[in-house]
């Protein structure tokens, strides 16, 4: 596609400030290339020996991409690019590749691996953008259970703590299909259930140590509490790393409890998706209060993401599909979520414009639909009619 035959599309993705509607904070202290390393995949051990991470499709496209923000050339070696990484710094890397993203608004998840990263006031000092919290559900429980609460006192303690916790934030997310899987138990628990279940894990969490909330009885308890919080709610969806089973991360499973949740006119949000995208764009399509994104799958597939960019685009209304990188650690990945999404964007809708099923200015106008204006309708993002944004 020649972007000189669609100027009203490209100025669209050239110009409109995206919502990164799940991200995480950048990575805050520099780090060693196993680490590195670490942080680009989502698999929890080094790649075997004599290989590398970095021969992968997000290894390849970081050499290409982000080594020019980083004063070296396209395709530099594994080695030149992790120097210069170095010789920059953390701070300088992370200031040069948040402002070069175009994204306008970071909704930051605060809730995995806390103090690794940039905080939400951190993120929108470093990028010079908007940053907005979403709370994840199961910290809040986990925190409530560190500070010391009785298997009785746990439902109140925790609905008055989200509450507290939730007063700025724009939504919440559930990591259930981690801890779980979406093959729950639909219905919402009853207080009773949810004090018996508190009981087994607070004397597990006593005697180990560990507060890691795991009990399908209490997910379901701090999911439910979320649908009476009246926020958003994200909820992660297929690909992710080694705590997931992966058949079990398959967004038709929620089906029974999108169906329970509707009457209660909060919206959900299915995130990342991959390989599950479109049954995800099902749910989008058939009930009017799910939405969707590829945002970890986007970075991941690389080159090839513009395939899994134009596969959200099949069936769900274009009102129903948003942005998100679901960066965390290496600013890398909050400019390469940018990046790919919107030349996948550029390719998807050039060819369909270019064939005459679109009109350039619709294509340019679902580019700011999902990049930008579903996010700021679902959340409440308002901004002033006189901003520049």
């Amino acid at each position: 596609m020649s972007t000189e035959t669609h100027p009203t599309l490209e100025a669209a993705l050239r110009t409109t400030p995206l919502v990164d509607h799940h991200v995480h904070g950048a990575l805050r202290d520099d780090t060693d290339r196993a680490g590195f390393e670490l942080m680009l995949t989502e698999s929890d051990w080094p790649a075997p020996p004599g290989t590398t991470h970095l021969d992968s499709q997000l290894g390849f496209a970081i050499r290409r991409w982000c080594a020019p923000l980083l004063d070296l050339e396209p395709h530099s070696s594994a080695e030149s690019y992790l120097a210069a990484r170095h010789a920059l710094g953390p701070a300088e890397v992370t200031r040069r590749l948040l402002t070069a993203t175009g994204i306008g608004d970071y909704l930051v998840e605060t809730g995995h691996k806390g103090d690794a990263i940039l905080g939400v006031e951190e993120m929108a000092k470093v990028s010079g953008q908007a940053a907005h919290e979403v709370v994840r559900l199961e910290s809040v429980m986990e925190d409530v259970a560190r500070a010391g609460v009785t298997a009785a006192e746990l439902p109140g303690r925790f609905r008055a703590l989200l509450a507290e916790r939730t007063v700025t934030a724009v939504g919440v997310k559930s990591i259930i299909a981690y801890r779980y899987g979406f093959d729950f138990d639909p219905e919402r628990p009853t207080d009773d259930e949810t004090v018996r279940a508190a009981g087994t894990w607070l004397g597990d969490a006593e005697a180990t140590g560990t507060y890691r909330v795991s009990d399908p009885v209490l997910l379901r308890f701090a999911l439910w509490t979320g649908v009476d919080r009246g926020l958003p709610i994200q909820l992660h969806a297929g690909y992710g790393d080694a705590d997931v089973e992966l058949h079990r991360c398959d967004p038709l499973l929620l089906t029974r409890f999108i169906k329970n949740v509707q009457p209660h006119g909060v919206d959900l949000l299915l995130l990342h998706c991959y390989p599950y995208q479109r049954g995800a764009g099902y749910l989008a399509q058939i009930f009017p209060h799910v939405y969707f994104d590829v945002g970890l799958g986007v970075n991941y597939t690389g080159a090839r993401s513009d395939a899994l960019i134009a596969e959200s685009l099949e069936l769900a209304p274009f009102s129903k599909v948003l942005f998100s990188s679901d960066a965390w650690g290496p600013p890398e990945l909050h400019y390469l979520g940018a990046l790919l999404w919107r030349r996948g964007m550029r390719r998807a809708l050039g060819r369909w414009v270019d064939d005459g099923d679109w009109h350039p200015d619709e294509a340019a106008r679902v580019v700011r639909l999902t990049g930008r204006d579903n996010a700021r309708r679902v959340y409440g993002l308002t901004y002033g009619l006189t901003e520049a944004r």
